[in-house]
């Protein structure tokens, strides 16, 4: 690692106890480097990834489209069992869920009475698959499709379900054979059983982190390596088989749309913050017990990955010091 690059890279560092694990991943010039903090952790060691699920969700939707599987268009009763086709379904298209402009609540019906016995430790073990889809026809939306930025879970996690559909297998499965064979990601799955740093939230572990009913938006845990590998490849998607995912990867980081106040920009999920020569692309995540962060700049051809087994919450201090580490790291690449 470079002298400049430890430099910007020691305020997020500290940010953690010295008890708490942390990895830092890192590509600058197409250089990439992984830092740990912590007892017995690695750059292999598994984290929980939260919300940044969903960019990995949004990149299996521009794979399917540029297969030819799926539309940015398609409405989302398309894809849907029979038996769960609420009305509302065909006016929301996969472009919507993965805008947040579906107008979904931010989780589906139901969810509270399942998740409240367990809020604090794993809320939504007990939704499965199966619940959601049976009580789909209970949500009802706050927002005409397309009308209204409304982050959401349950789209998110439509998104995914309609997608494995295409596909014609699991969302678990569709990461690692679209994704993860291919971009290398050999530590990153949706399994809750295997291997992973403990989660700590408010100095108690915590249980692994299990949804099955809505996985594409919250289910992934990987490492160091492979999420600064995940990075690397949106940075420099040239060398990258097959070749839908390729396009994907450079499809997936165009805006969509213009945020209300303040001018920061919506891609397929990733948020997009326009900077003087450069852009920031980036991506936030929590569970009960870990936060996550990952952004990067095409412009300047840099990454960064950033994993802590503390919950401080999606919009806790540790994400914004992430980001001010990303955007830190882009401005001086931009001015070398």
């Amino acid at each position: 690692m470079s002298e400049s690059s430890a430099r910007l890279l020691a305020p997020l560092l500290r940010t953690v106890p010295s008890a708490g694990a942390l990895v830092v991943g890192t590509v600058r010039a197409g250089e990439s480097s992984v830092v740990c903090r912590g007892p017995a952790v690695d750059a292999d060691a598994r984290f929980e990834l939260g919300s940044v699920t969903k960019t990995f969700t949004a990149l299996l939707l521009a794979d399917a489209v540029a297969r030819g599987e799926a539309r940015l268009d398609d409405p989302l009763i398309t894809y849907l069992p029979p038996g769960a086709r609420p009305r509302w379904s065909s006016d929301v298209t996969l472009l919507h869920l993965a805008t947040h402009t579906s107008g979904l609540p931010r989780l589906p019906a139901g969810t509270l009475r399942t998740a409240l016995p367990a809020w604090y430790s794993n809320p939504y073990a007990g939704y499965t698959e199966q619940r959601l889809f049976a009580l789909l026809g209970r949500t009802r939306p706050h927002a005409r499709p397309g009308t209204r930025v409304l982050y959401s879970n349950l789209g998110v996690a439509l998104l995914g379900h309609a997608l494995a559909r295409a596909a014609g297998m699991p969302y678990p499965d569709l990461v690692v054979a679209r994704l993860g064979v291919p971009l290398g990601l050999t530590m990153t799955t949706c399994d809750p059983n295997g291997p992973q740093v403990t989660g700590y939230l408010r100095g108690r572990p915590r249980p692994p982190w299990d949804m099955p009913g809505l996985p594409a938006a919250g289910a992934l845990r990987s490492s160091g390596t492979d999420v600064t590998r995940y990075l690397a490849a949106h940075l420099d998607p040239s060398g990258v088989r097959p070749a839908s995912l390729a396009r994907a990867l450079v499809d997936v980081r165009r805006p969509r749309l213009i945020c209300p106040g303040g001018g920061d920009r919506l891609c397929l999920v990733w948020n997009l913050r326009v900077r003087r020569g450069h852009d920031l692309i980036f991506h936030g995540g929590a569970t009960r017990g870990f936060t996550t962060f990952v952004g990067f700049s095409p412009q300047t051809g840099v990454g960064l990955a950033a994993l802590v087994n503390r919950a401080t919450g999606d919009r806790g201090p540790f994400i914004q010091v992430a980001y001010d580490t990303l955007r830190a790291l882009a401005d001086d690449a931009d001015g070398a």
